[in-house]
């Protein structure tokens, strides 16, 4: 009706005016005050809200799913935990049995070793090089874990005067993924700093955590090939103190190169 007070919705950027006018005069007189938003400025207004909402339960998702998977993993580090310390103690029992009824205990043949390279590049055989190729010891104090069979017992023989190797122990494994740990993702060598980084690598096979990927090297479980294929060949220093006066003399000779057994332990400490 003329003369009546019109009501109008205003938009000054980002607030919304309502101003009364008595007239339509009047408020083409105060319209040039305000300036009035783009229709693609309210586009761009409303997509951000819901991208934000979105991001925000999208976090809180994330949140709720991170604490099952922590739970998840602390029971599996727990289980481990367990299996470790009832294989040491059934070794301890079948020792001390034995003893007591005057046999001798001999151990299970170990099924893990971790081999060094300990020559460079240069005046290396045909066959020997080849060997080192295959086991991924491509440079000077590399190291890698291998399965031990009758193969891998031959190729390690091989290579004798160019490596050391031992069985390592749980201390060891653990030590050296979880300081020199790095993984193979997209054939890219990226630090296992998350475990996010094996779990999108390895989670088909249900190794989600550092933890599963310990066990899984130092039992030798059925996906040991996997796991130890992703693992890249850990890079270590020069032993603390430094290699035998004689290096390339056998172990037992007093040197550094071949079996070492046990003694591999020790190695690994001076050079992680």
């Amino acid at each position: 009706m003329p003369g009546s007070p019109a009501v109008r919705s205003v938009i000054f950027w980002d607030t919304e005016w309502v101003c009364e006018y008595p007239t339509q005069q009047e408020l083409n007189k105060a319209l040039p005050i305000f300036v009035l938003a783009p229709e693609t400025l309210l586009k761009q207004r409303k997509h951000a809200q819901k991208t934000a909402a979105d991001k925000a339960a999208e976090k809180v998702a994330n949140k709720k799913a991170n604490r099952q998977k922590r739970q998840v993993i602390f029971k599996r580090a727990e289980q481990y935990v367990k299996e470790y310390r009832q294989i040491e103690r059934s070794e301890v029992r079948l020792r001390r049995q034995a003893k007591q009824t005057g046999n001798f205990f001999v151990p299970a043949q170990p099924k893990l070793a971790f081999v060094i390279r300990t020559k460079g590049i240069n005046k290396i055989a045909p066959k020997p090089r080849k060997v080192l190729q295959l086991l991924r010891l491509l440079q000077i104090n590399n190291g890698v874990f291998i399965r031990l069979t009758y193969a891998t017992t031959q190729m390690l023989q091989i290579i004798t005067p160019y490596a050391a190797w031992g069985t390592p122990n749980l201390k060891t494994v653990k030590e050296l993924i979880y300081k020199r740990g790095y993984g193979k993702v997209n054939k890219q060598r990226i630090p296992i700093s998350d475990n996010r980084v094996i779990e999108e690598t390895l989670g088909k096979y249900g190794i989600i955590c550092v933890e599963d990927l310990v066990h899984e090297i130092y039992t030798v479980g059925p996906n040991f090939k996997v796991a130890n294929n992703f693992l890249w060949p850990f890079k270590l220093s020069n032993p603390t103190g430094g290699w035998a006066t004689r290096k390339f003399r056998h172990f037992i000779e007093g040197g550094d190169v071949g079996n070492r057994e046990d003694k591999i332990n020790a190695l690994v400490r001076r050079m992680n």
